[in-house]
């Protein structure tokens, strides 16, 4: 089963996550959150009316390949915005949450460009493709093709914090909707963990996808993504991000939470 076919399976309620997409002893955050959005999706007045404006979402436990459930609760849809949570059960446990928040178009006289611009990175041929490597590397780069321009590989104890590069899937999704952006955008590795200098365990706490930008796109695009540290101690690390399309249209800021140990 590919990654549609669990989008389209997790809208029902019930969804069997495949082998194949972990990172570690849980499966990848990007396909968690996909699924859990595709399971809300399916229960919104109007569907594909209302633009997804945020998500966050709590990794309370390791996902598991295998059977899962997705309580989807619109908790409110007002005139403009709607609100809404997913609560993901593997035997009858919560193993992550998360609150989505979808607002229509309105009127207003307020309108800010982006302050943050794409900066100027080797492209996805010149940039340097991280490679699945079984055992090695996470299983789900089997399905992601990342390719870093700027910042240094995992456990490379680099002095930077910071990454640049481009992504998309291997195999294209048939359409590209907002399920497959946050199914992608998350396949980066924490920033920070460049800076260790063998491997040790990392892992999100939270994730917060604010998207601010129309994400439907040819299904083969590449999309821009930078990451920066912007503090880690205590063996948390915190970080925020961008995500552009090729033509340098901000879409997406990604923040995150994460647990490094070591």
């Amino acid at each position: 089963m590919d990654l549609q076919e669990m989008l389209d399976q997790a809208a029902t309620g019930s969804v069997h996550v495949e082998e194949g997409w972990g990172q570690g002893r849980a499966t990848y955050g990007g396909l968690v959150t996909g699924l859990m959005l595709s399971a809300l999706r399916a229960r919104l007045p109007g569907e594909r009316d209302l633009p997804l404006r945020a998500v966050t979402i709590s990794f309370v436990a390791p996902v598991a390949a295998g059977a899962a459930e997705a309580e989807a609760t619109v908790l409110r849809s007002g005139s403009s915005a709607t609100q809404g949570q997913v609560h993901l059960r593997q035997d009858g446990q919560v193993v992550a949450a998360m609150l989505a928040s979808f607002g229509a178009p309105r009127e207003s006289s307020i309108a800010v460009a982006p302050t943050t611009q794409l900066p100027a990175f080797a492209g996805p041929d010149e940039a340097l493709a991280l490679p699945h490597l079984p055992g090695r590397t996470p299983d789900f780069f089997a399905h992601l093709d990342l390719r870093l321009a700027d910042g240094g590989l995992p456990y490379s104890g680099s002095e930077t914090s910071h990454m640049r590069g481009w992504m998309r899937f291997r195999q294209a999704p048939p359409r590209f909707e907002e399920e497959h952006l946050v199914s992608l955008v998350d396949a980066w590795p924490p920033a920070p963990i460049q800076m260790l200098d063998r491997p040790r365990p990392g892992s999100s706490l939270t994730w917060t996808l604010e998207i601010v930008g129309d994400v439907r796109a040819e299904p083969d695009a590449w999309w821009a993504y930078e990451v920066r540290t912007d503090h880690a101690a205590d063996g948390y690390a915190h970080t925020h991000a961008h995500v552009w399309r090729p033509d340098g249209t901000l879409v997406a800021i990604s923040r995150q939470t994460v647990a490094v140990f070591g």
